[in-house]
């Protein structure tokens, strides 16, 4: 029996739990019961006391179990429920309980386990599947917390989710810059669906997704793992994924909090301080995604960041996660630490005295749970010494541990402490319904650059094709840590060979996807091995022998991962001069771009006639590719994200300042492809602009329609967006901010109208004062194709 209890039944009066708590404690003593007989009808007897506790009791409100609990709990008790223990072959040795585990400080709990048994570690796939043998083992790990441990306190089971579930052959789905190029919210609310009933059925109940973090500076190594660089689009993409995850009675924990996504320069790796972002800056972009998944999607998770803003250390900062992100935006569940963010504020930030002070400032701050690579003692035993010592008093440590235990109620851990079902996760993970699902997910994500003459698609009659490029049959380096381990991807060069079994397609790598020397190759020449010459020669040698020469480049787990910053947005390695050695043929050529971040390819936009973006597109990337190239899909995807000519105009993302992209006589300008930018293999008209009312008050909503219809030839998608300009403002605000994106399918000659509404918050600023109000004024309305292809503007006026 769960029992599913909404956030708002938390907040009881306090005459009730007073009540209820003396009348179980004034209950008559029973003597306590075996282990194995602490399984009752309608109730589990964790505390192995013989009588039905308050916090034992399914039928009592949560704030009453919550406070019947940590009446009960030690020092030792409520000091292990904040801390992560990494799972087995991480942290934790030993793959199931053993004696031992009566010695180690997890005697008295944990607060939650990461990453058991999911593939990863030393333990590989030996108790991740079959999913049967998974799910039985981590009902074991549970068992032995509920019945060994003297509350009997059921874990927390984490665990990561930005690309599908992060468990051995899960459905792998496109990284989150992949979705984010979708721009359809219904889609990524079906992504999210998936990965929940995935990872419902194996028994995790708390998950590390989405990533909310705007790309803004595309050098950073995490770009792929972002929605984009937009902040509202941001948000109403993780809004979907965390409403998803949570109908399933998971708990959706979003990351990085806050302000984590510009390191200095792009730089990451041990940079990872001092975002260069002022104030208002901060909350209109950076902060606004975390506030929507909170305020809007309820969120019961969040993970503190480890960089500091304005040199104070996030996972310290009480003004972040206590006036911030609980006060402000009403935050109700649990946070978790980014890997070594508690240990940053005395080591990299040193802005505490050594590590019980360290420990003290990220309690005090909002820090419920510090969550890293090492032993959980590491944490507890500084913690219980900083409140030996006085620095975290025991109303602090009540309320961070209530927190906690709050959302293990809300999982109804406490109803059923053994989630999952090894059967039905045999028939749901990986099923044929979430694998179709990952292929649209890869084939709307696929962005049309270019597509001069209409090369694209490609006539199915070619008998001869060179398919040329280290991503062309990459598996090993396009597979995520973050995402299913053991994940089957199928290639480019697959997926043409299987839609065209009768043509001759030849494949040759023609390069790595980075040189011997780099990165120092990035700005100085080498000369090639004997090997390099080998490759490319081979692959000059193909493309003369084709009809058409599809060239799949780009980076891959190599060049843009965490930990995988760069200095250049070029193509890495002999990749350029492998694509300009191929053009030189004279061949038709197509680029297939297969990335994790917006890259410079100056070169290919100018030279070759057809390019596509598939990102990095899932285990069926290959098939979605093959389809759009010849014809069986029609790419409808928009960039959400800015591609610049050059890492010098860095910064350099949308939504842009005024004068921000000025024409220079010394350097180029503009952008590459502008943000919301895309192609089609068919063409869409606009018309019958509507705005509603023209006139409207501060705190009035604004509806707004038009119709779209499809004027070529072929069924194709359109993603149709609205953006927002406040005319006179008190500060200065963006040219153009998005409010508004819709994706729709039209056949040939069909129309559609699309509706909007605009609320007080999407027309509010940070003013003067930084109070969030809505001005009186004009605002500019425009819709279109992208950011800089507007099809209809208007406007409205707001009034006192």
């Amino acid at each position: 029996m769960k029992t599913f209890l909404k956030v708002t039944t938390w907040a009881i009066c306090s005459a009730t739990v007073l009540n209820i708590s003396a009348a179980a404690f004034n209950s008559p003593s029973v003597s306590a019961t075996p282990k194995n007989g602490i399984y009752r009808k309608g109730w589990i007897d964790f505390n192995k006391n013989g009588r039905m506790d308050v916090y034992e009791d399914p039928s009592a409100p949560v704030e009453a179990r919550v406070q019947d609990l940590l009446n009960q709990m030690t020092v030792e008790e409520k000091t292990c429920q904040m801390a992560t223990l990494y799972g087995s072959g991480r942290v934790l040795k030993e793959a199931v309980p053993v004696e031992g585990w009566k010695l180690e400080i997890w005697k008295d709990g944990i607060g939650n386990i990461d990453e058991q048994h999911n593939g990863l570690g030393e333990f590989g796939s030996e108790y991740s599947f079959p999913y049967t043998k998974h799910v039985k083992t981590k009902h074991d790990l549970q068992r032995w917390f509920v019945e060994q441990t003297r509350l009997g306190i059921p874990v927390d089971f984490t665990n990561e989710g930005i690309r599908g579930l992060c468990h051995d052959r899960a459905t792998y789905f496109p990284s989150q810059i992949g979705q984010g190029a979708t721009w359809n919210k219904q889609l990524i609310a079906r992504v999210g669906e998936a990965e929940a009933k995935e990872a419902d059925a194996l028994g995790y109940t708390n998950i590390y997704s989405p990533i909310l973090d705007i790309v803004q500076d595309p050098r950073w190594g995490r770009a792929v793992e972002t929605y984009g660089e937009d902040p509202y689009l941001v948000g109403q993409l993780g809004k979907q994924m965390i409403m998803s995850l949570q109908k399933q009675n998971l708990v959706s924990t979003v990351k990085h909090f806050a302000v984590y996504s510009i390191p200095v320069g792009g730089r990451d790796g041990k940079t990872r301080t001092d975002p260069h972002v002022a104030p208002r800056e901060m909350r209109t972009l950076y902060l606004d995604p975390f506030r929507v998944a909170f305020t809007e999607a309820g969120a019961l998770g969040v993970m503190s960041s480890y960089n500091d803003y304005d040199g104070e250390p996030i996972t310290g900062s009480h003004k972040f996660l206590t006036g911030i992100l609980r006060q402000e935006y009403g935050f109700k569940g649990y946070v978790v630490s980014d890997s070594e963010a508690v240990e940053f504020i005395t080591t990299k930030h040193q802005v505490a005295t050594d590590e019980v002070d360290g420990v003290a400032q990220a309690v005090n701050a909002g820090l419920n749970i510090r969550t890293h690579f090492t032993a959980p003692e590491d944490f507890i035993i500084p913690l219980r010494k900083a409140i030996a010592e006085g620095k975290v008093s025991q109303k602090t440590l009540d309320d961070r541990v209530a927190d906690i235990l709050r959302i293990k109620f809300w999982l109804g851990l406490f109803d059923n402490p053994f989630r999952g079902n090894g059967e039905q996760a045999e028939k749901v993970v990986h099923c044929q319904e979430h694998q179709d699902l990952s292929l649209e997910v890869a084939r709307q994500s696929l962005v049309l650059l270019k597509n001069e003459n209409q090369l694209l698609p490609l006539k199915k009659s070619y008998t001869k094709l060179a398919v040329i490029g280290p991503n062309a049959d990459e598996r090993e380096q396009l597979i995520c840590r973050y995402g299913p381990a053991n994940a089957r991807v199928k290639t480019v060069y697959q997926g043409i060979r299987e839609l065209l079994p009768d043509a001759s397609v030849v494949y040759k790598k023609g390069c790595e996807i980075v040189d011997p020397h780099f990165p120092e190759s990035e700005i100085l020449p080498f000369e090639k091995t004997e090997e390099e010459k080998h490759m490319m020669e081979e692959a000059l040698a193909a493309a003369r022998e084709a009809e058409v020469v599809i060239m799949v480049l780009g980076g891959s787990e190599l060049t843009v991962r965490e930990d995988r910053s760069r200095t250049s947005l070029d193509l890495p390695g002999r990749q350029q001069e492998l694509l300009e050695a191929v053009c030189a043929t004279g061949k038709p050529v197509v680029l297939v771009m297969i990335d994790g971040r917006a890259a410079s390819i100056n070169y290919a936009e100018k030279y070759v006639p057809a390019i596509l973006h598939a990102w990095f597109p899932g285990e069926f990337g290959g098939q979605a590719v093959a389809e759009a190239l010849f014809g069986d899909y029609n790419p409808g995807g928009r960039l959400a994200v800015t591609f610049p000519k050059s890492v010098g105009q860095i910064p350099f993302a949308f939504p842009f300042k005024p004068g921000s992209d000025e024409a220079s006589e010394t350097s180029v300008y503009g952008a590459l492809y502008p943000f919301g930018y895309g192609l089609s293999y068919t063409a869409f008209e606009y018309r019958d602009l509507v705005i509603t009312p023209e006139r409207q008050g501060t705190q009035g909503g604004i509806t707004v329609s038009c119709k779209v219809k499809n004027v070529g030839s072929r069924v194709g998608d359109e993603v149709v967006q609205l953006y927002l300009r406040d005319e006179v403002s008190s500060v200065t605000t963006y040219v153009k901010v998005l409010r508004g994106f819709e994706r729709i399918t039209l056949k040939p000659g069909e129309e559609q109208t699309v509706h909007f509404r605009l609320t007080p918050q999407d027309l509010g600023l940070w003013n003067k004062d930084m109070n969030f109000v809505v001005e009186p004024g004009t605002f500019k309305v425009m819709i279109g194709s992208s950011s800089t292809d507007i099809r209809l503007t208007g406007g409205f006026t707001i009034h006192e």
